[in-house]
C-alpha cells in the first residue's frame, strides 16, 4: 500500500512482503518499504539487521525468497532485459567504494558506459568519464590516477563519479562516509545534497552517520526485527517508541548532531 498522501506515480522503489534468509537465519520478514520519488532516504538500523542485503535485493543482486520488489514501475526478477534496462537507470556507491584498482579513474568511470553503450566511442566515452569527475568535485588530472594514488576522499568521489556515469534517476549508497574524517564527511553530504537537488535523483541511503541523516535525509526508514519498523520524517521517527530507536537517536551523538544541524540551519 502506497503511504497516505503519496500517490502511485510518486514511489519509485516499491518492497512488498520481502523475506530474505541465509539457511536458518532469517534477515528480513515480511518487509515493506516505499522510496519516493526524488527523496533522499535514509536507511538505518543495527548490526546484522539487513540493509545492504535490501539494497542488493533491490537493485536484482540477490533474489529473495518471497516477496515481489518495483523499480520504477518494472519488477525487480533478477534476470532479462527488464532488469538490464533498470541497470541502466541506477547507479550505485558501495561501501568500499568498488574501484578497480588496476584501472585509473577515468578508466573506472567509463566501465559503466562501456558495458551498457557499446556504440559509444572511446573519445566520447572518455569526455564523459571527464564530465562525471568534474561534476564530484574532482580536478580532471584525478582521471589519470590509480585508486591506490588517490586520498580516502578522492575514492569516494571517484566511485560516486562512476555511479553516475549513466545518468541514473535512482542512485544507491552503502555507508559513503565511512573512514572519512569529519570535514570530509561534511562535504561528501554537502555534495550529495547539491547534485540531488540539480539532477532530481531519488536516492536510497545506507548511513551509520548521525550527522548525514540530520544534515541531508528528506526521510529515515529504520530496519529492524526483519522489517521497517518506521519510516518518515526525523521528527516522526525519533518520537518512535522502540528501545533500540529510542537509543539510537536520543543518545549523545544524536543531540550532538540535531545541535550541529540547527546552527546550520542559523
Amino acid at each position: 500500500m502506497v503511504s497516505a498522501g503519496t500517490s502511485e506515480h510518486e514511489v519509485a522503489v516499491r518492497v512488498r512482503g520481502l523475506v530474505n534468509r541465509f539457511g536458518t537465519q532469517t534477515v528480513h520478514n515480511g518487509l515493506d518499504l516505499d522510496v519516493r520519488r526524488g527523496e533522499i532516504l535514509g536507511v538505518v538500523g543495527g548490526s546484522g539487521s539487513g540493509k545492504s542485503v535490501l539494497m542488493r535485493a533491490i537493485l536484482g543482486l540477490r533474489p529473495p525468497q518471497a516477496g515481489s520488489i518495483e523499480v520504477l514501475g518494472r519488477s525487480v526478477s533478477g534476470q532479462g532485459e527488464s532488469l538490464q534496462t533498470l541497470r541502466r537507470r541506477t547507479g550505485v556507491l558501495f561501501q568500499d567504494g568498488a574501484l578497480f584498482s588496476s584501472l585509473t579513474v577515468r578508466e573506472n568511470v567509463e566501465v559503466p558506459i562501456r558495458t551498457h553503450y557499446r556504440d559509444i566511442g572511446s573519445p566520447l566515452r572518455c569526455e564523459l568519464a571527464r564530465l562525471k569527475i568534474r561534476l564530484t568535485g574532482l580536478k580532471v588530472s584525478a582521471g589519470g590516477k590509480y585508486p591506490s594514488e588517490l586520498s580516502g576522499g578522492m575514492r569516494k568521489r571517484a566511485g560516486l563519479a562512476r555511479a553516475l556515469a549513466l545518468d541514473p534517476e535512482l542512485l544507491f549508497l552503502d555507508e559513503p562516509t565511512a573512514g572519512l574524517d569529519p570535514i570530509g564527511a561534511a562535504a561528501f553530504d554537502e555534495l550529495l545534497r547539491t547534485l540531488a537537488d540539480a539532477l532530481g535523483l531519488t536516492v536510497f541511503l545506507i548511513t551509520h552517520d548521525l550527522d548525514t541523516l540530520y544534515a541531508i535525509c528528506d526521510r529515515v526508514a529504520v530496519i529492524g526485527d526483519g522489517r521497517v519498523l518506521v519510516s518518515g520524517p526525523l521528527e516522526e521517527v525519533e518520537a518512535f517508541d522502540h528501545p533500540w530507536v529510542r537509543d539510537y537517536f536520543n543518545g549523545p551523538r544524536a543531540r550532538q548532531a540535531k545541535a550541529a544541524q540547527g546552527r546550520r540551519e542559523r
